[in-house]
């Protein structure tokens, strides 16, 4: 049976599933450790990536239908980054800086429309998903920044309502939207070029093929 779209993204090998396995079981303790240590904001985003993420093993009943585990590390980013080098700096550029959170948030972006793609009647080009990738994560952005208001006023926390001053607030919050969408251009045309790479013919899972 023939295949469209994005439909191919989700492969049929061990070997991907066990590194994309590790890579969840990765982000699932370090979403609980960010619970723990009371950071819930970071902790719930980290969860909900490992929610989505496990959808395709759960849907085909076949723990070896996973993502391409690389997509996986690159939204796994962040959460490395803020387990294992917090504060680390290369050329002045922080490694839980704003372009690493928003290429991750842009991951799942496309994780999403693999998704929707694999399980509803919406199918995408790949030059569609690149847009949509974009714009979802810059609607995200906006999303990310409501979240953290109403944290810092319903928890008390403080990622954004840090004592700083209303325009400084306001700047960081620009830059935010900025981050986002370059990461979301950068991220869309990145994984145009790699699905389109590895669709070549690689044993994969089809939704429509039911079991014998």
């Amino acid at each position: 049976m023939t295949q469209s779209g994005l439909r191919a993204v989700v492969e049929e090998q061990r070997a991907n599933a066990v590194i994309g396995w590790t890579i969840l079981a990765f982000l699932a303790a370090s979403g609980a450790s960010e619970l723990i240590s009371g950071e819930q904001v970071w902790g719930a985003l980290v969860l909900a990536l490992v929610a989505v993420a496990v959808v395709p093993p759960v849907a085909f009943r076949s723990p070896t239908a996973m993502l391409p585990w690389e997509v996986l590390a690159l939204a796994s980013l962040p959460a490395v980054g803020r387990t294992l080098i917090v504060g680390e700096t290369v050329g002045g550029i922080t490694f839980t800086g704003r372009l690493t959170t928003y290429l991750a948030v842009a991951t799942v972006a496309l994780i999403v429309a693999v998704e929707l793609n694999l399980f509803t009647p919406v199918r995408m080009t790949h030059s569609f998903a690149v847009f949509f990738v974009t714009i979802a994560t810059m609607a995200a952005a906006g999303m990310w920044a409501v979240v953290r208001y109403f944290s810092d006023t319903l928890l008390g926390t403080m990622h954004v309502l840090d004592g700083r001053p209303e325009h400084a607030i306001e700047t960081a919050l620009m830059w935010d939207f900025v981050a986002a969408t370059v990461a979301g251009i950068l991220a869309g045309l990145l994984f145009e070029y790699y699905f389109r790479r590895r669709n070549t013919g690689a044993e994969r899972v089809d939704p429509e093929v039911t079991e014998a």
